[in-house]
């Protein structure tokens, strides 16, 4: 195993791929670096000498130029390095060949045909609150139909409450509306509980309608100001549901009905190297299959979006796209943040020290398909293959947004590693080995073999057997452990 990584033939800089000892020597493109300063796993060392302005290259584009003098075997890291992005920028559309010769497959999963003709890989019992003065109602709800079931029956049940529903204005209201409205519509659901107060913003009669054509035998609805004893009341209508929904069974469903979502959190210098690209190797095969894939995250693509932009199938996908940027950029703007303040201090320990690295690193989640559709934050999935979605970088805002988008997986790389879950099974792959054998209780599959010998080609046909598993029902760590929640983005006032 190589203890040290040059991504790209143009790369004036080698990744550690574990810990390197000021004084040793190592051989790059037929010539000796020693090294000037011990190196941690994950981060840089120069090749070349950099004087103040020079690019540094790594995955074959800069990211970012030298703040002082550079010496050959110098460690690379925030304090040596800036990002070359400021202020906004003007884009051009050149669109390139996203053409991939995939095989397509007969690989089916076993799921769950609602009535819609949608698919879903779970079937769940959700409790849901129009607002969060009734949280507590929920919870007691959830509690008491598990107690009562032993769980037996369906996949879990599970409430969820959130801060929302009332006292909000504008953009923050329709997006507290649409993210509750996609979760009563999620495949992922047997059977749903609309819960409100009565007096709420989120009036629970106008949400009824803002569903649109919905099952009303599958989702239900109780107010709780206009009944004597929610709890009974909210017994008698989960036990209804109860009956319904553990009445399904999976079967057999191609894989082309599958739709995932792809996020990063966490990341550190392994993430462009293993897991990343391990999921862009997916994503591709997903979607030559006739499957689905969404990229969130918007202000982790500013210094990479190019790529992204190129990749468009049209004009006006690509317009889209700027749109999709631009947007993000002006969020920034508008409440006087600046709009590279990126990467986070976990990133920076894991060897990531501007946001064109991060961003180069985090794109590749998408693979090398061309971009389908663009949607905004509460926006749900109509266009298969890899849709770009408008959200923060937030890992709860983001996968939240994920699944509210349709996805009915989460894949989630990290190098630092992260317990949480949305309503949704939130897949963790570490980038590393070392946080996998650290935390097997949060992350369900390492990629961090790819640096250890294992080809992409093994690690991927591992990878798609374990997602195939977990798409027919096998828990992930999050699932096992109860750790289910959502976030909903707030941007303006709370009244």
């Amino acid at each position: 195993m190589s203890r040290y990584i040059k991504i790209n033939p143009a790369d004036n800089v080698v990744v550690a791929i574990e810990p390197l000892c000021k004084g040793e020597s190592i051989d790059v493109d037929g010539g000796s670096v020693v090294l000037l300063q011990d190196v941690p796993a994950g981060h840089k060392v120069a090749l070349r000498q950099f004087m103040p302005g020079d690019n540094i290259i790594k995955y074959g584009s800069p990211i970012g130029h030298a703040r002082t003098e550079i010496a050959v075997g110098d460690w690379v890291n925030e304090s040596n390095i800036k990002t070359n992005l400021e202020g906004l920028l003007e884009y051009t559309y050149n669109p390139i060949d996203t053409s991939l010769d995939i095989p397509v497959s007969n690989l089916t999963f076993d799921g769950y045909r609602r009535k819609n003709g949608d698919v879903g890989v779970r079937n769940e019992i959700w409790i849901i609150p129009t607002v969060g003065c009734v949280n507590g109602v929920v919870n007691a709800l959830a509690d008491a139909l598990r107690a009562e079931t032993g769980g037996k029956g369906v996949d879990a049940i599970v409430a969820f409450p959130h801060n929302y529903g009332c006292s909000q204005l504008g953009d923050d209201h329709e997006n507290t509306r649409k993210v509750l409205r996609d979760m009563c519509m999620h495949p992922n659901a047997g059977a749903v509980l609309v819960v409100g107060l009565g007096c709420e913003n989120n009036q629970p009669d106008a949400f009824r309608e803002f569903l649109g054509d919905y099952d009303t035998q599958r989702v239900r609805f109780m107010v709780t100001q206009k009944v004597q004893d929610e709890h009974e009341e909210g017994m008698k209508i989960l036990r209804e549901l109860y009956a319904i929904a553990s009445q399904d069974t999976r079967q057999a469903v191609p894989l082309s009905q599958l739709r995932v979502g792809l996020k990063c959190g966490g990341s550190d210098g392994f993430s462009g190297i293993t897991a990343n690209p391990l999921l862009g190797v997916f994503s591709d095969y997903l979607i030559a299959q006739g499957g689905t894939s969404v990229l969130t995250e918007v202000p982790e693509m500013f210094g990479a979006e190019t790529i992204l932009m190129n990749r468009c199938d049209t004009m006006e996908l690509f317009d889209k796209t700027v749109h999709l940027i631009n947007d993000f950029k002006a969020y920034f703007i508008a409440n006087n943040q600046p709009i590279y303040e990126n990467p986070s201090p976990g990133n920076k320990a894991g060897g990531i020290s501007t946001l064109e690295e991060k961003s180069l690193g985090c794109t590749q989640k998408c693979g090398k398909s061309g971009v389908k559709d663009v949607l905004m934050y509460g926006d749900r999935i109509t266009t298969r293959g890899l849709n770009l979605l408008s959200a923060p970088g937030n890992d709860l805002v983001a996968s939240t947004a994920l699944a509210s988008a349709g996805c009915h997986l989460v894949l989630f790389t990290t190098g630092r590693g992260t317990p949480f879950g949305t309503f949704v099974p939130t897949v963790k792959v570490s980038t590393n080995s070392l946080l996998y054998n650290n935390k097997p209780g949060w992350i369900d599959f390492n990629a961090g073999t790819l640096v250890e010998g294992e080809s992409m080609e093994s690690l991927s046909n591992r990878f798609l057997s374990y997602i195939i598993e977990v798409a027919s029902g096998r828990c992930t760590n999050n699932e096992q452990k109860g750790y289910r929640e959502i976030a909903i983005f707030k941007t303006g006032v709370t009244l």
